[in-house]
């Protein structure tokens, strides 16, 4: 953590400063003046000078203490007790419990819920992130932490840091996003992802890699189990993204076997809930805007298409006992529940009690038609499955995102 400098510090500074130059400006007065006169008499005024001088300073010094730097100092210290009073509490851990675990990508949707969690359980969590789709509202609560750090930097710049854990999750996740900057979305799945696996090798930290079920592609087998080799277009206007994710896949086995770093994959299925950025254009978070607006709910297709959905929390867990577990291999992480477009439109309708109406649009270039985790391996490996309800965590996501309108058309009203 870097020092922190306090006014009254700066102040202390000021004071000093106007001490040295009293004490230099009466030293010529006294000592170098008077050797360029001849008169006894002129020595003797300077010397009464400088009597009256350091009496008048001693009382400016005084005055300056009892009425600013004191009171300065009183607000400051009731401003640090306020502040440690403002932060959720966290469990103490020892030393030897407490883990330095970096996070990139920790100001986005997913990373924040995982630093909430981790700060919460005691460790030291730095969050790095470039903010292009991360947002400082999601983690600004814990800014000023002792066990918090948050700095802007872009992964695809080398990082030196000293870690014991790192979560790449650094990486537009929605379509919009990736497909914005195609070029960007590939350096930072490649080479973001090498500088990560570089800093694990020098710093010997477990590096757990973000994947997503996208390195399956519009799926040929269902469920999708992790043995599965995906099908995927290459070419395609996702392929930024999705192969961008199967390279780092695969950068991270290479590390593993030539150079014994410890990686962890989770290939990550559709999450929602809060935090969610209200235009980042996943059925999820389109269905729910539209339907708080009473606007029509545009789906792309059939509406046969399915997804399987999981509430933020349950990520976060298996996210942490993957991290935490002895399994290397890649493991789903995500909801076996599966809904089709058109069904989910309407448990979104309902839940909002919309007026909204379906309408339906072209479908999308290599959008999966089915997508299903195959959960096996994380159930027996990590004792983990998904356990918030699909309404109940709709009903979240649906408070946060009425919230965030309130507060949207509030602001437009200024």
């Amino acid at each position: 953590m870097a020092p922190r400098i306090s006014a009254f510090n700066i102040l202390q500074g000021r004071l000093l400063l106007t001490v040295f130059i009293f004490i230099l400006t009466a030293f010529i007065i006294v000592y170098c003046i008077p050797t360029l006169n001849e008169s006894s008499n002129l020595t003797l005024s300077f010397s009464r000078f400088t009597d009256n001088l350091q009496t008048l300073l001693l009382k400016q010094v005084k005055d300056l203490n009892d009425k600013v730097i004191r009171p300065l100092e009183e607000r400051i210290n009731n401003l640090e007790i306020k502040n440690k009073n403002k932060y959720a509490s966290v469990k103490y851990l020892a030393e030897k419990d407490r883990k330095r675990i970096l996070i990139t990508g920790g100001a986005g949707f997913v990373g924040s819920h995982l630093t909430d969690s981790l700060l919460l359980a005691g460790h030291e969590v730095t969050v790095v992130d470039n903010f292009f789709t991360g947002r400082k509202s999601n983690i600004e609560h814990w800014i000023g932490h002792e066990n918090f750090e948050l700095i802007n930097h872009d992964v695809v710049e080398p990082l030196y840091i000293e870690v014991d854990q790192i979560y790449h999750l650094a990486s537009p996740a929605s379509p919009p996003h990736y497909m914005y900057n195609p070029i960007k979305t590939i350096k930072t799945n490649t080479i973001g992802t090498l500088n990560m696996l570089g800093l694990a090798k020098r710093v010997r930290a477990r590096l757990l890699l973000a994947s997503t079920s996208e390195v399956y592609g519009d799926p040929e087998m269902h469920p999708q189990p992790e043995s599965y080799w995906g099908h995927v277009n290459p070419i395609g206007p996702r392929a930024c993204y999705d192969e961008g994710k199967r390279v780092a896949e695969t950068m991270c086995y290479a590390y593993a076997r030539q150079e014994r770093v410890e990686v962890r994959v989770a290939r990550i299925f559709n999450t929602y809930g809060p935090r969610m950025q209200m235009a980042d254009g996943r059925v999820v978070s389109n269905f729910i805007l539209q339907a708080l607006q009473n606007e029509s709910l545009t789906v792309y297709g059939d509406g046969e298409q399915t997804r399987s959905f999981q509430y933020i929390s349950d990520l976060v867990n298996g996210l942490i006992k993957l991290m935490n577990g002895n399994i290397s291999q890649p493991v789903n992480i995500g909801n076996p529940e599966e809904h089709s477009i058109n069904h989910f439109a309407k448990i979104i309708k309902e839940q909002t009690n919309s007026s909204s109406k379906i309408v339906y649009m072209d479908g999308q270039e290599d959008d999966p038609q089915r997508r299903r985790p195959d959960i096996e391996r994380a159930e027996k490996e990590l004792g983990w499955k998904p356990e918030v309800p699909l309404i109940v965590g709709l009903r979240n996501t649906i408070d946060y995102f009425r919230k965030e309108l309130l507060r949207s058309d509030s602001t437009k009203d200024l």
